[in-house]
């Protein structure tokens, strides 16, 4: 059939988009980097979104054309590389297009289904949370890992994690904890699971079935099973509900578990800095809009890619790999009143 002249046509940077009847398919496609998000894939990506606003298309539907990675994040490397060359503002446009990107699908009109398998981490969650359905398939590995990295759960994680029950939500952000299908059902930030071999069936039936998308994606749902995370949730929500990161970790440290004592060791072993960031903004996130936590998240991002601790903890993880991070002294001084990051005089 011909596409309407609306209809953005498909390209080769990594995303393809295409209207299917009457639901518009975006296919990320960029499997040799785990589709890790490009300048080029996020302006795509807004294009279409925008295109398709006044559609009246019956869903959105997003997938993967890699049975590895749904979207491994942000190419999180070039922003470090922006950095270290001066050019601040290459890394701005990225974050803030990104951004507008986890708006639309926070507020489209038609409903956005994410087909989500394989890795989804960081700009994978922007990707897949804020829509209206989040299946998830048997592979799956999702999680916000950015204390790793000297960085802070971005891409409206500061929205959708404050937002889970209980402490849940801080409990992943510090940690950087991955979920499989059945904690991230049992959670609430994936709303069904579907076998990894059936997602693609389910993709084509949301095209042809003409009942509403939600009845056609639970028809095809299925029992993840239960959840281990779930095994701790009277204690993630007595020790993160602490008022700061220290009596999260003095919490932790006088417990005597061994999950308490696991993880501490995952925090005592990331960026403090990022620790800090991460539990201010998730809990002013609580009360902010999706709109309000992405301007907060922008506003933060143009200090955290400037320091030290990001650029030792992306070349760590992510450029020479050797996972040995040299953390320095945390800069982060709080957020004011209106959510202004208070930054150190010498960054």
């Amino acid at each position: 059939m011909t596409e309407p002249a609306t209809s953005p046509a498909t390209t080769s940077i990594g995303v393809e988009a295409r209207l299917d009847g009457a639901v518009g398919r975006i296919l990320l496609d960029r499997p040799r980097s785990l589709n890790a998000l490009t300048l080029a894939m996020v302006e795509r990506l807004e294009e279409v979104l925008t295109a398709w606003a006044d559609e009246p298309l019956r869903a959105i539907v997003i997938e993967s054309s890699s049975d590895r990675a749904f979207c491994a994040g942000g190419d999180i490397r070039q922003v470090r590389e922006n950095t270290l060359a001066g050019d601040l503002e290459a890394s701005r446009r990225f974050f803030a297009t990104e951004y507008r990107v986890n708006h639309l699908l926070g507020t489209s009109r038609a409903p956005v289904v994410a087909l989500v398998d394989g890795a989804c981490m960081g700009g994978g969650m922007g990707l897949s949370v804020h829509g209206d359905l989040c299946v998830v398939g048997d592979r799956l590995a999702m999680a916000m890992p950015e204390t790793q990295i000297g960085f802070f759960p971005d891409v409206g994680a500061t929205h959708a994690l404050p937002r889970l029950a209980g402490e849940i939500g801080t409990y992943l952000g510090l940690t950087g904890a991955r979920l499989d299908a059945a904690d991230a059902v049992a959670v609430g930030l994936a709303t069904h699971h579907v076998p990894s071999t059936q997602l693609a069936a389910l993709a084509d039936r949301i095209v042809t079935d003409p009942r509403p998308v939600a009845e056609v994606v639970a028809e095809a749902a299925v029992d993840p099973g239960p959840s281990s995370l779930l095994e701790h949730r009277a204690d993630i929500d007595r020790i993160f509900a602490s008022p700061s990161v220290d009596v999260v970790l003095a919490a932790l440290w006088s417990d005597g578990s061994g999950w308490a004592r696991e993880t501490w060791d995952v925090l005592d072993g990331v960026s403090r800095q990022s620790l800090e960031i991460t539990f201010d903004v998730l809990r002013r996130g609580a009360g902010l809009s999706l709109r309000e936590c992405l301007d907060l998240e922008l506003r933060a991002t143009d200090l955290v890619v400037r320091s030290d601790d990001f650029i030792e903890g992306v070349r760590a993880v992510l450029v020479d790999k050797d996972r040995t991070p040299t953390w320095g002294r945390s800069q982060y001084r709080g957020l004011t009143a209106v959510g202004e990051i208070r930054w150190a005089d010498e960054v």
